[in-house]
């Protein structure tokens, strides 16, 4: 390897609160532009913010579920920038003493376990947005830029890496892990598309065993697939760069997803561009031990002591208890399958098998999921007691899924007649059918060739409309060609 990858990110998580981070306006999404901010976001003259609990309270949330130290004092204080779109002139947020500090991020990469540490978990006010859509124009009749300042004082927490990540692939799936954790936590509704939660990724390259090379920040990344793609280009592009001569310009990018590349936005500012200072309207923030401790009393369990949980009560294998605890709601799914009667290890399976593909072709969430535990449950048990096979159980899911018969399984079964046929005397006539209707499969059998055995099982199921039960039919097979 002649060049070594560093990645860093800075996420932005927007929390879950109903109203802004330093004022009482509101934060629900698709509003008509500047009706939702108020005095405070639009910083007019005597107005002051004073800090959301509710806020506090899920930083707190989510320091806890990290490991983290949350700070019994921090500090609000002010970046100063010019920009458009912030009306004050400064974003409030936290810099030398942030609320959250340190933690780590634990995930898989191919089955493999990682750990990220974080430096820090800030709470700030998001900024407006630019819109620079067709249709917007000045007084004079000329194409124009607006600002919708909607979102200006949304609270989000920045959680920031250290420069840990060594691949595109571990930066996503450490996003991932990140998301499914704030969602879990119930502190951020973790909606990509609305801007709920981005990424900045700051990359680098370097010599192995070399200083840190010169870092540029890819702004405003809201998928893993674009976060993913926009670091291996990144890092791609600086290579070449390096190696053709040039020089890396520390700077802020933005990638272009249609053409697959990074460019550049503006010149990336240093921490004292900004001259930070204590915000002189904002009191520090003191979060005393009991808060944490109620706090701490009212977490719900985190995903991997339920994952240890399901391998320990269930039998469930590691990777299967890391699949059905990914989400609460997937979480909830499963032990409610459990609950209605299904076996552990069968429910895990249908649920990363065929309803997770379902789910996936039909762009659904699990809560959203037309077949319900209680369904999957009874469906398991017939296939358990031998009533249908696993061939004839997916013909019922699928019937499950689309509604029919009112979404009753037996009712189903009935219906379709995919009971399973279990009569000795009927399975045996078939068996003799096949073997006289099949001498050269008979002859290879005998002959040692164990496809041919294979092959008189298949005529047999075909026989029989897919209905016989595959080991009956097996073990009378082999009874009577041996």
């Amino acid at each position: 390897m002649q060049w070594e990858v560093v990645i860093g990110l800075e996420t932005h998580v927007q929390l879950s609160t109903v109203s802004k981070m330093f004022s009482g306006a509101p934060t629900a999404f698709g509003a008509a532009p500047n009706t939702q901010a108020c005095a405070v976001d639009l910083a007019l003259p005597g107005v002051l913010p004073v800090a959301n609990r509710a806020a506090v309270e899920r930083a707190i949330r989510l320091g806890l579920a990290l490991g983290a130290t949350i700070a019994p004092r921090s500090v609000f204080a002010r970046k100063n920038y010019f920009y458009p779109d912030l009306p004050k002139g400064y974003q409030i947020s936290q810099y030398e003493i942030p609320v959250v500090q340190g933690g780590r991020v634990e995930f898989l990469v191919d089955g493999v376990p990682h750990a990220v540490n974080l430096t820090r978990a800030h709470l700030e006010e998001d900024a407006g947005k630019s819109l620079h859509e067709a249709g917007l124009f000045d007084r004079a009749g000329n194409a124009a830029s607006g600002i919708d300042l909607n979102r200006a004082g949304t609270p989000l927490l920045e959680v920031v890496t250290e420069p840990e990540m060594r691949s595109a692939r571990e930066a996503a799936e450490y996003a991932r892990a990140l998301h499914a954790l704030v969602t879990w936590l119930d502190i951020c509704d973790g909606n990509l598309q609305e801007g709920s939660f981005r990424c900045d990724a700051n990359v680098s390259v370097r010599r192995p065993g070399e200083p840190l090379g010169t870092r540029c920040e890819i702004k405003n990344l809201n998928s893993f697939r674009f976060l993913e793609k926009a670091i291996e280009y990144e890092a791609r592009r600086q290579i070449e760069l390096i190696e053709d001569g040039g020089t890396v310009v520390q700077e802020t990018r933005l990638f272009d997803p249609d053409r697959g590349e990074t460019r550049t936005m503006r010149t990336k500012e240093e921490a004292h561009d900004y001259r930070y200072f204590p915000d002189p309207d904002l009191p520090p923030l003191v979060i005393a031990p009991e808060w944490v401790d109620q706090v701490r009393a009212a977490m719900p369990e985190l995903p991997a002591q339920m994952a240890v949980r399901f391998v320990r009560d269930h039998g469930l294998a590691a990777d299967a208890a890391a699949q059905v605890t990914q989400s609460r709601a997937h979480a909830a799914y499963f032990e409610a399958c459990v609950a209605a009667g299904a076996a552990p290890k069968a429910a895990a399976n249908w649920m990363m098998g065929e309803l997770a593909a379902q789910l996936n072709r039909d762009g659904l969430d699990i809560a959203a999921s037309p077949v319900r535990p209680g369904q999957l449950a009874l469906l398991t048990r017939r296939t358990d007691d031998g009533t249908l096979s696993s061939k004839t159980a997916k013909d019922v899911f699928a019937a499950l899924w689309s509604g029919e018969a009112g979404g009753d399984v037996d009712g189903v079964i009935a219906a379709r007649g995919l009971a399973q046929l279990n009569d000795g005397a009927a399975l045996q006539a078939a068996v003799d059918a096949v073997i006289a209707a099949n001498p050269k499969n008979v002859e290879e059998y005998r002959a040692g060739k164990a496809k041919a055995f294979n092959a008189l099982v298949g005529q047999v199921m075909k026989a029989t409309g897919g209905r016989a039960n595959p080991q009956q039919v097996g073990a009378l097979l082999k009874q009577a060609l041996d």
